[in-house]
């Protein structure tokens, strides 16, 4: 007869060995994972069975649009769903395209050079780490992310990674540096 011995799982250490790593999802992925660590399986008390329809709040910014009225229903759609979609923003297509192309530079990174943007200090002006609430939520989200502050004060460019320093402009196709 062959005993069997479940090992007890520890959630906090396979949290911290993984986001000691630096590597995040895309490292998971890289590494050849073949089954979904269990840091991201949402425990059966937070799941649910029923599914929401709803549609997304739109935000337009369009001219003739009264501004008040604009703050009121972003405060409103923050408040209810977290999120919504802007429209007539102004922000020219060719920007956030080359915004989308930095995004794809700097997660096509070998690894080695992500790690050095890898923090959970949220006070640098450039943040790259997986999922921001990693030892707070019930379980983590398959995702990587980076976010930097660009006002009041906006990064050096030696705090950016070199893939996310370029932006396309509208003005003669000139890229500038931040």
């Amino acid at each position: 007869m062959e005993i069997v011995r479940e090992t007890k799982y520890n959630r906090a250490e396979e949290l911290k060995s993984f986001d000691e790593t630096k590597a995040g999802v895309k490292g998971l992925v890289d590494s050849g994972v073949e089954k979904i660590p269990r840091i991201f399986h949402l425990p059966k008390e937070y799941s649910t069975n029923t599914t929401a329809n709803f549609d997304i709040p739109v935000i337009d910014l369009g001219q003739g649009v009264d501004q008040k009225e604009s703050v009121e229903k972003i405060r409103h759609a923050s408040e209810k769903y977290g999120f919504f979609q802007v429209v007539n923003h102004g922000i020219p297509v060719c920007v956030l395209e080359e915004m989308l192309c930095g995004i794809r530079r700097f997660n096509e990174l070998d690894a080695e050079a992500k790690k050095l943007y890898y923090t959970r200090d949220v006070t640098r002006k450039f943040v790259y780490n997986s999922n921001f609430d990693l030892y707070s939520a019930p379980a983590a989200n398959w995702r990587d992310t980076f976010f930097s502050y660009m006002a009041p004060n906006p990064p050096k460019p030696q705090e950016l990674p070199a893939s996310c320093r370029y932006v396309r402009t509208l003005n003669n196709f000139k890229s500038i540096e931040f």
